[in-house]
């Protein structure tokens, strides 16, 4: 299980933290990642990280901007969301698997096997 937490309304320009807890299966084995789904558009990958190792990947879109994170002790993936632009309005989605997907989605299609609810953001 997933849950995501951290969503909320934002001036263009400021930050959100997102937090993602997940529990129910062994954290570490598993590669989690970021996704976001603004409406009338396609699911797209944001940031992923293996949760045993140091490589992240980023959205060329947050490069920059947004910084995924975890805290293996806790079982917790982060996004740290600064310089919050419009365009990042939209559902943000936790996910894990274990096949390292990186941010792929292809169609909307984003091929991690578990996800959590999802946490809506909203910049103005």
């Amino acid at each position: 299980q997933m849950v995501e937490s951290g969503g909320g309304s934002v001036q263009s320009g400021g930050s959100l933290r997102l937090s993602c807890a997940a529990s129910g299966y062994t954290y570490s084995s598993y590669y989690m990642g970021w996704f976001r789904q603004a409406p009338g558009k396609e699911r797209e990958g944001v940031a992923a990280l293996y949760t045993s190792g140091d490589t992240t990947y980023y959205a060329d879109s947050v490069k920059g901007r947004f910084t995924i994170s975890q805290d293996n002790t806790k079982n917790t993936l982060y996004l740290q969301m600064t310089s919050l632009k419009t365009e990042d309005t939209a559902v943000y989605y936790c996910a894990a698997d274990l096949t390292g997907w990186g941010t792929y989605c292809s169609g909307g299609y984003c091929p991690f096997g578990y996800w959590g609810q999802g946490t809506q953001v909203t910049v103005s």
